[in-house]
């Protein structure tokens, strides 16, 4: 685990694989660079956190692929700000991480509330993104009846804690054969959502109630995506991938038979060898000029100008 500080936060990440011989610092960043280096960069859901993708750290992870995980603001280890997170703040903050990291593009992955935050980035940054991995997640606005639920449920976990909601939507997060024959992945997925803080999830459902529409905005995405589902997942159906599959040029879906909101858990392996394939089958990396020309802060508008874009 190492930790970062950026502008108003302290982030917490694993960054393993890639260039073991360059140097890794912990709070100052450092260049980790290798020419030619895939790096994938996983996006956790609500309410849990990076640890939700340590079994693709353990297989991705190596020579020529450095694979990072941060926990967003509110979660895990990071800095927990009450009041509201937008899906805009959350992507700016993986912006800034990146940049400390000195890394340029990355392969941009992200799962649920994370996959959300995968097409808010790639609206603002996406000359940064080489491709897209959206699990279990949908591209339309929320509702006026989404929008009220998700902040009534932010006033109730504030409220009672997460220990009830966990255990309330523990057979919706693992399908519930799965909570019967793999009790390991789902007490790993209670243990998450127990120890969320409270106010670091509210802030991002009153966020999530404000998301724009990303269904306009699939046509143009113009990079190789990838887009999973587990077979039964009730809170993103198949029907939900398909929006997004069919919507951006070119996208590859594929379900996962058996699993539910959390097949990277549910089925590893089998998401494992459709994520594998989706990355062996990307272009070779070409180098690129970048210009540092400073941090950025400007959490506001519509495409944002990246200090790391090419001159």
């Amino acid at each position: 685990m190492s930790t970062m500080t950026l502008h108003d936060i302290t982030v917490t990440y694993d960054d393993a694989g890639g260039d073991e011989c360059a140097g890794r610092d912990g709070d100052g960043g450092g260049d980790r660079r290798g020419d030619g280096e895939e790096v994938l960069v996983l996006v956790h859901g609500h309410p849990f956190d990076r640890s939700m993708w340590r079994p693709q750290i353990e297989t991705f992870a190596g020579p020529g692929r450095r694979v990072i995980a941060p926990d967003l603001r509110g979660y895990g280890g990071s800095t927990v700000l009450p009041g509201k997170t937008t899906l805009t703040t959350f992507a700016w903050d993986i912006a800034a991480l990146l940049d400390r990291l000195d890394v340029d593009r990355v392969v941009l992955g992200g799962l649920s509330m994370g996959g959300q935050i995968v097409l808010e980035f790639y609206r603002l940054f996406p000359d940064r993104v080489r491709a897209l991995v959206l699990a279990d997640t949908f591209a339309a606005a929320e509702t006026e009846q989404g929008k009220v639920a998700r902040n009534t449920m932010a006033d109730r976990l504030l409220r009672e804690g997460m220990e009830p909601y966990a255990d309330e939507v523990l057979t919706k997060m693992v399908a519930p054969h799965n909570v019967e024959a793999l009790p390991a992945v789902a007490g790993h997925v209670r243990d998450m959502m127990r120890g969320a803080p409270p106010e670091g999830a509210a802030a991002a459902l009153r966020g999530r109630a404000e998301r724009p529409d990303y269904v306009g905005m699939l046509a143009r995405v113009a990079v190789p995506a990838l887009v999973v589902v587990g077979s039964e997942d009730e809170f993103t159906p198949v029907a939900d991938a398909r929006v997004m599959s069919d919507g951006i040029p070119d996208a590859t879906l594929a379900v996962v038979e058996g699993a539910g909101h959390m097949p990277n858990l549910e089925r590893r392996a089998e998401f494992d060898a459709v994520l594998g394939a989706f990355l062996d089958s990307l272009p070779p990396i070409t180098s690129r000029v970048i210009d540092r020309a400073g941090d950025f802060e400007n959490h506001q508008g519509g495409q944002a100008a990246s200090p790391r874009r090419n001159p």
